[in-house]
C-alpha cells in the first residue's frame, strides 16, 4: 500500500486515485476499482449518482485538475469525504489557488490532498494554502518530505494556516507588552 503524509504524519493510503487511460478516455463506471476511490471531476460530473449509490460517503473522493473550477464541486461537498488537487508538473501552481479557494471561499473542511508531481520543496507551501494531506511523488522520500514543515521558524505572509502577516503579529505583541 502506498504512503501519504496526512496531518504531518506518514500513513498508509487506503484510497485509489482513478485516472484516465493514456488516450484520455475516462474509465467506465463499472470498471472502477473496489474500495475507496478518488475519481476525476469529469467522471464525477458524469456519473455522480451511480458513484454515490455504489459507495459510502467515506469511500468517495474527487480530484480536481488545474483547470477545473472548485465552485462547481461545492454543491457536492455533502456527498464526498476528500478532495484532491492534481499538480501535473512542478511548475504548475494553479492548484495552490484551488486549495485556498476550497478552504476560504467554499469552506471545505474535509481532507484536502495534493496529488501528482508533489515534491518536498512544496509541502510547506501546500499546507499554508490549506492542504492537510500529500501524496509525495513515488520516486521521492516521503519521510524526508516531513522535514519541510520545520524548515522555516517564522513565516512572513498571512495564509490559510495563519491569516495574520508577521508585521501584524509583531505589532500585537508589542502592544500587549506595552499595555
Amino acid at each position: 500500500m502506498a504512503l501519504i503524509i496526512r496531518n504531518r504524519s506518514v500513513v498508509e493510503d487506503d484510497f485509489t486515485v482513478v485516472r484516465a487511460v493514456e488516450d484520455g478516455v475516462l474509465p467506465a463506471i463499472d470498471a472502477l476499482p473496489a474500495g475507496r476511490i478518488i475519481v476525476p471531476f469529469a467522471l464525477w460530473k458524469e456519473h455522480k449518482s451511480a458513484i454515490v449509490a455504489s459507495r459510502a460517503k467515506e469511500d468517495i473522493g474527487v480530484w480536481l485538475a488545474p483547470d477545473d473550477e472548485p465552485a462547481d464541486l461545492a454543491p457536492d461537498f455533502d456527498s464526498i469525504s476528500l478532495i484532491a488537487v492534481d499538480f501535473p508538473v512542478f511548475h504548475d501552481g494553479r492548484g495552490f489557488s484551488i486549495g485556498r479557494l476550497l478552504r476560504e471561499r467554499h469552506h471545505w473542511t474535509g481532507e484536502l490532498r495534493a496529488i501528482g508531481d508533489v515534491l518536498r520543496d512544496q509541502v510547506l507551501f501546500h499546507s499554508r494554502c490549506g492542504f492537510d494531506a500529500f501524496a509525495v511523488r513515488a520516486d521521492k522520500d516521503i519521510h524526508d518530505a516531513l522535514n519541510a514543515f520545520n524548515e522555516f521558524t517564522e513565516l512572513y505572509q498571512g495564509a490559510t494556516d495563519n491569516p495574520e502577516p508577521l508585521f501584524r503579529r509583531r505589532a500585537a505583541l508589542i502592544a500587549a507588552l506595552g499595555a
